[in-house]
């Protein structure tokens, strides 16, 4: 197995804890510690990850999750915003599942919209509209959304589909 050893000041980075790390960047502050910060991201990644596979059962998603929510720890760090680096673990996979019931509220948010927007009398049938709408991912139908909003009524004020 590959090691990752980084030295500074004389000290391993691999053997400092994940609490440690996150105190080193956060006394960097402005000017960042790469080393530490690259360490503190290779250990929490993983984790970070496998918290978005847990819930969100997509790969790629997952691994959006574990990218913004450990730039934000980074972020929060140098900032001085952590209160205790030393539980940094607890502070990221909290971070997780607030990102994710932030995921899920946009989800549900953008379906709304877009059942308002895209109405199964569209002229399609029930059966029509549900295969599009579930063929087409999340971005594709908010694109057509918006782009079915901007189109200007009718003389009578009707929406465009009507």
């Amino acid at each position: 197995m590959a090691t990752h050893s980084v030295y500074a000041f004389g000290v391993a980075l691999d053997d400092l804890d994940d609490g440690a790390l996150a105190r080193r960047v956060a006394a960097a502050g402005a000017s960042p510690d790469a080393q530490a910060e690259g360490e503190l991201y290779r250990r929490l990644a993983r984790r970070a990850r496998l918290y978005g596979l847990r819930h969100l059962r997509d790969e790629q998603a997952a691994a959006d999750l574990a990218q913004q929510v450990l730039l934000t720890t980074l972020e929060r760090l140098r900032a001085g915003e952590v209160r205790e680096p030393d539980r940094i673990a607890s502070f990221v996979l909290g971070m997780c599942r607030m990102t994710v019931l932030e995921m899920r509220r946009g989800t549900r948010r953008r379906e709304a919209l877009l059942e308002n927007w895209i109405p199964a009398s569209a002229g399609m049938t029930v059966l029509e509209h549900g295969a599009i709408h579930s063929a087409l991912n999340t971005s594709v139908r908010t694109a057509i959304a918006l782009r079915v909003a901007q189109r200007p009524a009718n003389e009578h004020g009707a929406p465009p589909w009507n």
